[in-house]
C-alpha cells in the first residue's frame, strides 16, 4: 500500500527564511525518483533546484510558478512505493493560501529533511533517506517534528488528516512574513479575524487592521487626544506611533499607485542596505586620481599576448594589496562580543547589476590571485550571476567589496557598506577632464575613488591612508610592483 509523505520546502541556508517558486520540474500524477530535483526556487542568493528525498507518484504540488513559500511549507506530496500515477483526484494542484506554511496548531513546522521514518526516503521502504544534501538541509537526518498530511484523494493512505486547531485555541498559525508583519505594527493576531480557509490570517487581514488602526489615530489626533489607546511605543504629537503614521502615509497614495513586492534578490539588497545603515556608524571619504598610466599599461599588458586583464581585475589588484597594508579595513565587528574581527583571508565582493537585482559575487583567497587569475574568476562570476547560476558559497562571506559605478556614466557616490563588512571602496567613471601634470595642464583620465567605513574598526587616518594608496597605485602602476 502506497504512503502519502508530504515533502516541504527545506532550509535553504544562510538564513534565508522564503522562495519563489520559478519553474516546477515534475508534473501532478508523475513518477518522481529519489533525489530528484522537482522544482527551482529563487532565493534571496541564488536560483536553486529543489531535489525529492520521496521516490513514487506525484499526488500534489502547493504554490503555482511566482509564488513565494516559506521554508517549512508544503512543496508537494508523493505516494510512496507507487509506481503508477494516482486516481484522478489526487492530482489537485493547487496553490496555497498565504501563510499555508505551517499546520495547525499545536504542530510546528515539518523540519528539513524529514525522511528518516522508515521507508520515507526509497519506494518500498528501502532506506531511511536519501542522503542527498542540499544547502543547509540533509535529506537523511531525522525530522524534530512532522507534519501530518491530509492523504490525497485516491492515494490509498491510512495517515491521519491534520490536526484541526481546537474550537477554544489560539489564533490559527499563520506564515513567519505575516507574523513579522504584525510585531512591526505592534499587532496583537488574536485581535484580528482572518479572511483564509479556516479563518487563517493573510497578510492583507494583517495590513487592513494597520489601516484601520492608523485612521482610527488620525481621528483621535485631530480632535486633540495625545495618544492612541492600546498602541503601545511612542506617540508623535498627532497621537500615533512611527508605524501607524507610516501606514497613514502609504493610505494617502493614489489608488493607481504600483506596487513592486521587495522579495527575492532585491528584498535581500533591500534588508543589506537597512541592516548596514542602521548598525554601522560609516563615514565617506573620496580623492581624484589621474588614472591615465593605469590604462596605459593595461593596453602594455594585454597587447603582450597571453590571457587578457581587465581594469576591474587592476583594481582588485590594488585593493588586495591595499589591505594587506591596511589590514583594518579587512575586518568585521562582533557586536555580541564587543570585538572587532581582523580577517586574515580576503574574499573580495564586487558588485555586478542583473536582471533580478544587484548582487555582489566574492572572489576567495583573492589576495593569493594574480591580475590574469583575477580577471578570469570575475568573468566566470558575472555570468554566473547574469544568468541566475550563482551558488551561496560564491554569494556570502565576503571581506570587503569593490564596487565599480562608474559603468552607469557617474563620476562619484556614497558607497553603502555590505553588511557585515567593514568598507566598500567605489570607482566612478574614467573621463577626460583638465589636469595638472608634471606642473602643466593637460588633458588626463581622471576617476573618483570613494571609501566608505565602518568608523568602529579604524580612524579617518588609516582609511585615509588606504585611500591614498590606492589613488598612488592608480596613479602610478609601478607602485604596486614594489608591493609583491
Amino acid at each position: 500500500m502506497a504512503v502519502v509523505r508530504e515533502f516541504t520546502l527545506p532550509d535553504l541556508g544562510e538564513g534565508l527564511t522564503e522562495a519563489t517558486v520559478v519553474r516546477w520540474l515534475v508534473e501532478g500524477g508523475g513518477v518522481v525518483a529519489v533525489d530528484q530535483p522537482v522544482v527551482e526556487v529563487e532565493t534571496a542568493k541564488a536560483l536553486v533546484d529543489v531535489p525529492c528525498p520521496y521516490g513514487g507518484v506525484v499526488t500534489a504540488r502547493f504554490g503555482d510558478e511566482g509564488s513565494e513559500l516559506p521554508v517549512g511549507s508544503p512543496l508537494l506530496t508523493v505516494a510512496v512505493g507507487s509506481t503508477a500515477p494516482a486516481g484522478p483526484g489526487a492530482r489537485g494542484d493547487r496553490a496555497p493560501e498565504e501563510g499555508m506554511g505551517e499546520a495547525g496548531a499545536g504542530t510546528g513546522p515539518t523540519t528539513s529533511g524529514a525522511a528518516s521514518e522508515s521507508g520515507a526516503g526509497k519506494p518500498g521502504g528501502a532506506a531511511e533517506g536519501s542522503g542527498n544534501v542540499l544547502v543547509g538541509y540533509g535529506t537523511s537526518a531525522a525530522a524534530a517534528r512532522r507534519r501530518r498530511v491530509r492523504p490525497a484523494a485516491g492515494a490509498g493512505t491510512a495517515e491521519p488528516t491534520r490536526a484541526q486547531p481546537p474550537e477554544e485555541g489560539p489564533v490559527p498559525v499563520i506564515s513567519p512574513l505575516v507574523r513579522r508583519l504584525a510585531r512591526e505594527h505592534d499587532l496583537d493576531l488574536r485581535e484580528i479575524r482572518g479572511s483564509g480557509p479556516e479563518g487563517l490570517i493573510l497578510r492583507t487581514d494583517v495590513e487592513r487592521a494597520v489601516r484601520a488602526r492608523s485612521a482610527a489615530g488620525a481621528g483621535a489626533g485631530a480632535s486633540g487626544a495625545t495618544g492612541v489607546t492600546g498602541a503601545p511605543g511612542a506617540a508623535d504629537t498627532y497621537g500615533m506611533t512611527g508605524a501607524e503614521s507610516r501606514a497613514l502615509a502609504y493610505e494617502g497614495l493614489p489608488g493607481e499607485a504600483e506596487r513592486i513586492p521587495l522579495r527575492g534578490m532585491r528584498g535581500a539588497a533591500a534588508e543589506k542596505f537597512r541592516r548596514s545603515r542602521q548598525e554601522i556608524p560609516d563615514a565617506t571619504c573620496w580623492v581624484d586620481a589621474d588614472a591615465t598610466e593605469l590604462l596605459a599599461a593595461r593596453r602594455e599588458m594585454n597587447a603582450a599576448g597571453g590571457a587578457k586583464v581587465s581594469l576591474l581585475a587592476l583594481l582588485a589588484r590594488i585593493c588586495t594589496a591595499a589591505l594587506a597594508r591596511y589590514p583594518q579595513l579587512n575586518a568585521t565587528v562582533d557586536m555580541a562580543a564587543n570585538e572587532i574581527v581582523r580577517l586574515s583571508a580576503v574574499h573580495l565582493g564586487f558588485a555586478a547589476q542583473t536582471d533580478r537585482g544587484l548582487v555582489v559575487p566574492v572572489v576567495r583567497d583573492a589576495h593569493r590571485r594574480t591580475a590574469e587569475g583575477l580577471t578570469a574568476e570575475m568573468a566566470r562570476l558575472t555570468e554566473a550571476a547574469r544568468t541566475g547560476q550563482l551558488g551561496l558559497a560564491e554569494l556570502t562571506h565576503g571581506t570587503f567589496t569593490l564596487n565599480n559605478y562608474g559603468v552607469f556614466g557617474v563620476d562619484g557616490s556614497t558607497p553603502i557598506i555590505n553588511h557585515p563588512e567593514a568598507a566598500m571602496l567605489g570607482v566612478g567613471r574614467i573621463s577626460a577632464k583638465p589636469w595638472v601634470h608634471e606642473g602643466e595642464l593637460a588633458v588626463r583620465q581622471v576617476v573618483q575613488l570613494s571609501l566608505t567605513f565602518d568608523h568602529r574598526v579604524c580612524d579617518g587616518g588609516t582609511a585615509g591612508g588606504f585611500l591614498r594608496f590606492v589613488a598612488d597605485c592608480v596613479e602610478r602602476p609601478a607602485v604596486l610592483l614594489r608591493t609583491v
